[in-house]
């Protein structure tokens, strides 16, 4: 027997969609029953294979972790409205990275008589059914709809998909009543294939003749031009066409909040990150006359740091360029273009060269300074005073972690995909990691935290698929941030599916940011001076044992271990812990968690 849910699963896989990260719920029976078929069917196998989730938000996090580094939309099925509230910030993260996943919910079965197959028979389909379920995520959506049928379901699929997958990409939400599930279908709509060949994604668009020019024109007669980008990296062959720019102009690349590896670490052009703190832009924005934003969330913050009046702003974005889901965002420019940044940039390279007579030929010299100096913080331990043991900075934590990385992987890290989701140390991951590998670096491309653990289990599924060749999978996570990944469940599901990774967990007893936002508006106030544990955002007095919670949670199969506490101090122990760390995830394929001390809030 075939039911409207035979068809939804196999319109998933038709379309492309190998993997279906789950959280089961009452509304899912037919779903069950046909997965069950399969497996009877097919020698155990299921199409597309089924991810257990335990938790929700964790479910749509590997599913994003999954997208990002293949490139290509997951599935994520979750239980009537609970189980999409459940799925909390992790909404908020797939819209503002702009990744493409297919979010299916069950509802409440509308009959409570035996009208039809599927009707009420418990207590709680009462409870959770709502006036209008997809109004709790419409607003993230890029599209949502309530499936009627089963003979329709592989064109509203289709449907969904084609949309997720075009800019501005995102997620896509449907659900269904249970009766429609259950609807019983003839074999005929099973044998039929729903593939995508007549469903494309729209084409990359490009800058108009005229944008070219002006913009060209613009930066070839610059004197100081000047890129700001968050995520162009995305896109790895858009890396190499911004070098490519750079190059004939010798213009400066800031990533501004990035998400992606924008520019190669070691390229002379590379100016740097900057997470929009007071006084923390780069340099270069002040001086510059003609500023290219280009995939950017927000390439500056006017109350912190702004550049000159009288310079002349261009911005660029695949797509949405006047940012149109964010409440209010303005940049002051003189031309906003829609136009996807491979292409945008390829034109411009083009056009700099046909319309240049006499190019620079200067240089910045400003990067090895900056990396003389990052060195001296990365070896420049503390020295411990008694009773007070000395605690370890992250750029020392940070180079022992790269150094120990490259020593004991075979590709010496040029294979190694890190997810950053350290936030008020965001800047300094992604300076003192210097990665050099477009898609080496990602982080959740949102604000909601609890986005790294999960997602290290669907990027390492996604690794697989896309043959990526992965050495190694390293999280960095604050410990707030490590608590918020319900870490319970990304390591049980990490032990179940065989995704090994290593955890840093920079441990400051607390939440950091929340601190440094009072500070930010009451700089001398009350709170100033009060600790983190008086202010309520610290966690002692006695941190959790953040590495034995995922050794718990995987049933003794991770590894763990705490370092500048519990008398593991000074640079000996940090060096022996993350290269013992490291070969537990390389050499024996098994989780790590190093549970390190920072200066405490």
């Amino acid at each position: 027997m075939y039911t409207a849910s035979s068809i939804f699963l196999k319109s998933l896989a038709d379309a492309g969609i190998t993997h279906a990260f789950v959280n089961w719920g009452s509304d899912h029976p037919a779903i069950l029953e046909d997965l069950e078929r399969q497996r009877v069917e097919n020698g155990g196998d299921t199409n597309p294979r089924i991810v257990t989730c335990p938790n929700e938000m964790v479910a749509l996090s590997a599913a994003q972790g999954y997208a990002q580094v293949t490139g290509k939309p997951a599935a994520v099925i979750v239980h009537v409205d609970v189980g999409t509230q459940a799925m909390a910030g992790a909404i908020h993260n797939v819209d503002r990275s702009h990744t493409p996943v297919l979010i299916y919910a069950g509802a409440s079965p509308f009959s409570s008589e035996r009208e039809h197959k599927g009707t009420r028979n418990e207590w709680i389909m009462w409870l959770q059914d709502i006036p209008d379920q997809s109004a709790i995520v419409r607003q993230y959506m890029r599209f949502t709809a309530q499936i009627g049928s089963g003979t329709t379901i592989p064109q509203i699929l289709r449907r969904s998909l084609q949309i997720a997958t075009s800019e501005p990409k995102g997620p896509v939400y449907l659900w269904a009543r249970r009766e429609v599930m259950e609807e019983e279908v003839d074999s005929s709509h099973i044998q039929t294939a729903s593939s995508l060949v007549k469903w494309p994604s729209v084409e990359a668009t490009a800058l108009s003749e005229s944008a070219t020019v002006q913009i060209a024109s613009a930066l070839l007669t610059a004197q100081h031009p000047l890129i700001l980008t968050s995520h162009l990296g995305r896109n790895p062959a858009a890396v190499s066409a911004v070098v490519a720019l750079s190059g004939l102009l010798y213009i400066p690349v800031v990533s501004v909040c990035p998400s992606a590896v924008n520019l190669p670490f070691s390229h002379p052009f590379y100016a740097g990150v900057s997470f929009l703190a007071p006084g923390t832009h780069s340099p270069h924005l002040q001086e510059a006359d003609v500023i290219l934003i280009m995939d950017c969330d927000l390439p500056w913050i006017p109350a912190n740091d702004k550049p000159l009046d009288d310079a002349r702003v261009f911005v660029v974005d695949g797509g949405d360029p006047l940012k149109g889901t964010v409440g209010y965002w303005h940049v002051g420019a003189e031309l906003i273009c829609r136009a996807d940044a491979e292409v945008a940039l390829t034109q411009l390279a083009d056009a700099v060269v046909t319309l240049n007579s006499a190019l620079p030929d200067s240089i910045l010299g400003s990067q090895a300074l900056a990396t003389r100096a990052m060195e001296e913080l990365e070896t420049k331990f503390l020295t411990s005073s008694e009773p007070d043991p000395a605690y370890f900075t992250v750029p020392n934590l940070l180079g022992v972690l790269r150094t120990t990385i490259q020593a004991n992987t075979p590709s010496a890290g040029r294979k190694v995909l890190v997810l950053n989701e350290s936030t008020s140390n965001f800047p300094a991951v992604w300076m003192h990691l210097r990665p050099e590998v477009p898609g080496s670096v990602i982080s959740s491309g949102g604000s909601s935290l609890g986005w790294a653990l999960g997602a290290a289990v669907g990027a390492h599924i996604g690794g697989e698929v896309a043959k990526k060749g992965h050495e190694l999978v390293v999280v960095i996570v604050g410990d707030g941030s490590y608590l918020f990944g319900v870490p319970s469940s990304a390591y049980w599901m990490a032990r179940k599916y065989n995704t090994p990774f290593l955890t840093i967990v920079l441990n400051n007893g607390g939440w950091k940011s929340p601190k440094l936002s009072m500070l930010g508006v009451h700089p001398t106030g009350h709170g100033s001076k009060a600790s983190g544990a008086r202010l309520s955002v610290g966690f002692g007095p006695e941190s959790p044992d953040f590495a034995q919670i995922a050794v718990a949670a995987s049933a003794g199969w991770a590894w763990g271990k705490r370092v500048g506490m519990d008398g593991n101090y000074g640079k000996a122990a940090l060096e022996a812990v993350i290269e013992e760390a490291v070969k537990v995830v390389v050499n024996e394929k098994r989780c790590a968690v190093v549970d390190c001390a920072l200066e405490s809030i």
